[in-house]
Parts: structure tokens; sequence; C-alpha cells
């Protein structure tokens, strides 16, 4: 929680390139030398700062990535970011099954982190931030590249300085914006308010599942195999619907089937374990296609000069429901079924939520406040 407030401050402060680089090597050291720590208060020190600083990756990556692609391209880069978080969980669980000494374990999970340390120096800045900074001569540069890269240069002459300047309309282009300027506007107080109630109900009914997903009779390595691989045909599938139907009707979609199959299990005897734990898969099979669709549809909902802010903050009230999917469970002592109706509300809450805010399919990203404020 403390992460996603954090770096979605200091990467919209600082540039989300230069803090992808922060977050990549002190998360990697913070881990390893957690893993050999001999005292108990540095060990939960450093994993707390692991915590933060492994969150902060998540946040920048999933917002660097759509900040330079083109409509078109919006959805593959969203379902790549969405399908990269299945695969490693994949992977988690085969190294877990040949590493089992946990201090190993954490060490053989981290170094990778390695690479992505190297793949950095090809990661380019967002243009759209340094435009929205005011870095004008610095976003052509990259645009330049980005132009070679595309086989496209001959159109460089329509991004001169000058031209960039045009580009986000505003008297207060270059001042700071902080996470108070998302509650200053109606249509920006109306947005942080709905997303966030998302981020809350969709972590929250996906971890409520997924704690209580029970039944196979598997060991601990294949049941985290198969929760991972149950994700990979969720996400595909919503990357279909993306454009077919749109970004909301796949997110209300999702959550109200997530809400069925809470809703089918409170009726289902508890005798017949197959059934439930069927049913319970597929509803994570829809909690996850929903998460995949909030991630880009979020992301495509904030302006610019606030997206970096706004996914610190939505991902911020993401951890508070997964902090609270597992106290959820508690409520069975007061009635056995009310941890299921709870989880069930929780979902198609999310659902009417999500039916308030605008279509983002095949529209440009906003850039200002401002342009959030003049939509229809």
């Amino acid at each position: 929680m403390i992460g996603a407030v954090a770096y979605g401050s200091l990467s919209d402060r600082f540039g989300r390139r230069n803090m992808l680089l922060v977050s990549y090597v002190s998360g990697m050291l913070f881990a390893v030398a957690s893993a050999f720590s001999t005292s108990y208060i540095m060990f939960m020190v450093l994993r707390f700062f692991t915590g933060i600083t492994v969150t902060g990756i998540v946040i920048i990556l999933a917002v660097l990535g759509l900040e330079w692609v083109d409509i078109q391209h919006r959805n593959l880069v969203g379902i790549i970011d969405s399908l990269s978080w299945t695969f490693g969980n994949v992977c988690f669980s085969g190294i877990a099954y040949f590493v089992r000494d946990w201090r190993w374990l954490t060490v053989s999970i981290t170094l990778p982190v390695i690479l992505a340390v190297l793949a950095w120096r090809w990661m380019p800045e967002s243009a759209r931030w340094l435009i929205a900074k005011g870095k004008l001569e610095q976003a052509r540069l990259y645009l330049q590249k980005c132009a070679k890269m595309n086989q496209t240069e001959g159109k460089m002459n329509l991004f001169k300085t000058e031209t960039l300047s045009t580009i986000i309309v505003t008297e207060k282009r270059d001042r700071a914006y902080y996470y108070v300027d998302m509650i200053r506007t109606p249509k920006m107080r109306k947005l942080a308010l709905c997303t966030g109630v998302m981020w809350f109900c969709v972590a929250t009914a996906f971890y409520g599942i997924s704690f209580n997903l029970t039944g196979f009779g598997l060991n601990i390595y294949l049941t985290q195999f198969t929760y991972a691989l149950i994700e990979l045909p969720a996400k595909v599938s919503a990357y279909y619907l993306w454009d077919r139907i749109g970004r909301r009707r796949t997110e209300v979609g999702s959550l109200l089937m997530v809400g069925v199959c809470l809703g089918i299990n409170i009726v289902i005897p508890k005798d017949m374990s197959v059934i439930r734990t069927v049913v319970a898969v597929i509803g994570k099979g829809f909690s996850s296609a929903a998460f995949a669709t909030l991630g880009l549809y979020s992301n495509e909902l904030f302006p610019t000069v606030l997206r970096q802010y706004g996914m610190g903050y939505n991902s911020f009230l993401a951890r508070l429901g997964i902090a609270m999917a597992p106290l959820i469970f508690l409520l069975d002592e007061v009635w056995q079924e009310l941890p299921q109706i709870v989880l069930c509300s929780v979902a198609v809450l999310g659902a009417v939520v999500a039916r308030t805010l605008p279509e983002t399919r095949n529209r440009c990203l906003p850039e200002t406040i401002e342009d959030i404020e003049q939509q229809k």
C-alpha cells in the first residue's frame, strides 16, 4: 500500500524511467539482504522495503507501456503486461518446487531482476510525461528514436519543439501535480472515486476466491501452478472482448459473472466439494479477466499529468482489499455463508460502479485535467 502511493508520486515527479531503475535495484538488494538477515527485526524492515519497491515496479511498468503505444496497440500491450504476471506465477511454482529452502528461494526469484536492469538501458522515458512536464527537447529525441524504429523518419518535421508545446493546451502545463489534484474538480473527483471503488472490489473478490479455493487434493506446488494457469484463458478471452464490446462492458460482465459464481456456491451443499471447486475456479477466471481489464481501463481513463498518481492511488486501494480479503472469512463465525455473501456483494458493487464510467475504446488518451472536465 505504501509503495503504491510513494512510487505513484515519485515517478510522476522524477520520471517513470528513473524510478523504474531505482525500484529494480533497490527491490533486488532488499530482497537478497532479507534472505540472509540474522536479525528478525532487520528481516522485517528489509521485507517491508522489498514490498514497497516491488509495488513500484508493477505500477510504473503498467503506465510506461501504455504511454508509448498508439490506439491500435494498447490492447496488445495491456494483455502482454497482464500475461507476464501469469507467466511469472507459473514459473514461480516450478522454481519453488526445486528450491525448497526459503532463503535460496528468495534469491532465486529475485536474481532475474538483473535481466530487467540490463533491459532498462533500452527503456525510453514516456514522451507524454516529458511533454506534460515541459521537457520538449527530450521528448523530441525519444520521438525521433521511435520514428526511426517505425521507419517513419519523414514525418519528424511535424514534431518540432513548437509543435509539441501545443499538444497540451493549458495555462499551468509546467506546474507540479499532486494526489489532491484528483479531487479538485468534479469529473476528476468522480473518476477517482469510481476507479478506487472498482480496484478495491476487484482485488477483494479476486483474492477472496483465491484464498478459498479448496478441494483439489493437490500439493502446494501443483496448486500454485493450477491457480496461475487458470488466468491464461480468462485473460486471453478478455483481450478479444476489449475491442469487440469495449472495456466497460467487459469489466461489468466479468464482475457480474464473479458475483454469479460466488452466489451459486452459496446454495450448493457443502458435501458437493467437486462442483463447488469447479464453480470457484470459473469465478477466479472471471476475476482474473476483471483484473486485467481494469489495469488497461484505468490507465486509459486518467490524464497523463495524473496517470501515475491515479495508478498509485488505485493500487493502494487494491492492497487494502487484499489485506481485508482473508479477514472476511472470519465472518463465518457469525453465519457460515456470510463470507461468500460479502464477496458476492463486493463483486456486484464493482460491476455497478464500472457501469457509470465512460468507454475508452478507440479513444485518445487524455493529457490534462481539462481534457477530463471537457468530456461529454
